[in-house]
């Protein structure tokens, strides 16, 4: 897919389980285990996939999955899987070293979005990029520094602080208009200033839903997860963006879907659905 300047990769960087009710909030399982079918613990199958944005002078990576270095109990915990799919393999069948990245766009700071951006040496993280600058919304990193008792396990800070400690963090206040093809989208009912990445030219539109739309199946408006600290504010958000999504016939990017990577999308009486699904861009 080639959008403006940049052609664009789906990368994908490994699978994890979370619980299902946690994935679905208030919907009953009979609604969403069809398409999600949980494990005897409850959890649901995930991928953490991913943009690769290359230009002539840009290669820029949308998220870095869980990453690795996690302790034994974690990765129990959420089932992490790297026998599949992986980072920097995943780059390297597309000729992309590491060192090549110019840029990391963090939709939020939990650590299956942003584990990867750190690597470990001798037990010591440091930027798995080297090369790049990392960004992020600044009021989702001072909320990553001192999450809620709510949250807090989602959030590591070795796996950011390092960032800024290398001066490689770059914090943005606000929707931000990255260059002529990119937007940065904040978005609250996740988590505070996550930002959504909006890839568009004058014909195309595609949109990386980060966890505001994490599964396909999350394009239903009641559909929210019960992660999400304001779930009302998710559903505003929800209902400002896919009807245009509908509009303008906008590719949506699903993150987290274990087999539709992305889908246009339409409505009916009963909401919104799919027009179109794809298993990769």
């Amino acid at each position: 897919m080639q959008i403006g300047k940049y052609k664009i990769h789906t990368i994908e960087s490994g699978d994890l389980l979370l619980d299902g009710g946690a994935m679905y909030g208030v919907i009953p399982k009979p609604l969403w285990e069809k398409s999600s079918p949980a494990d005897e613990k409850n959890r649901i199958h995930l991928k953490t996939r991913h943009l690769l944005l290359v230009s002539e002078d840009k290669k820029i990576l949308i998220d870095t999955g869980a990453g690795k270095n996690w302790n034994e109990k974690f990765e129990k915990i959420y089932a992490i899987d790297y026998s599949v799919h992986d980072m920097f393999p995943a780059l390297a069948q597309i000729g992309i070293k590491p060192d090549e990245i110019t840029d990391v766009i963090l939709t939020h700071l939990h650590f299956d979005h942003v584990g990867g951006a750190v690597v470990f040496e001798n037990g010591k993280p440091i930027p798995a990029f080297p090369n790049a600058n990392y960004h992020v919304q600044q009021k989702q990193f001072e909320w990553a520094i001192n999450p809620s008792e709510r949250d807090r396990a989602s959030y590591f800070n070795e796996r950011y602080v390092t960032l800024l400690n290398e001066g490689i963090l770059k914090q943005h206040n606000g929707n931000f208009q990255f260059d002529e093809n990119i937007n940065l989208i904040v978005a609250n009912g996740h988590t505070p200033s996550q930002q959504l990445v909006k890839i568009s030219d004058t014909s195309e539109t595609l949109l990386y839903c980060g966890d505001l739309i994490p599964l396909a199946s999350h394009i239903s408006l009641p559909f929210i997860m019960g992660y999400d600290l304001q779930p009302i504010v998710t559903l505003n958000e929800k209902k400002e963006i896919l009807p245009q999504a509908v509009k303008e016939n906008w590719h949506l990017f699903f993150e987290h879907d274990p087999i539709i990577a992305a889908a246009t999308i339409t409505t009916n009486e009963r909401g919104f659905i799919f027009k179109e699904t794809f298993e990769v861009i």
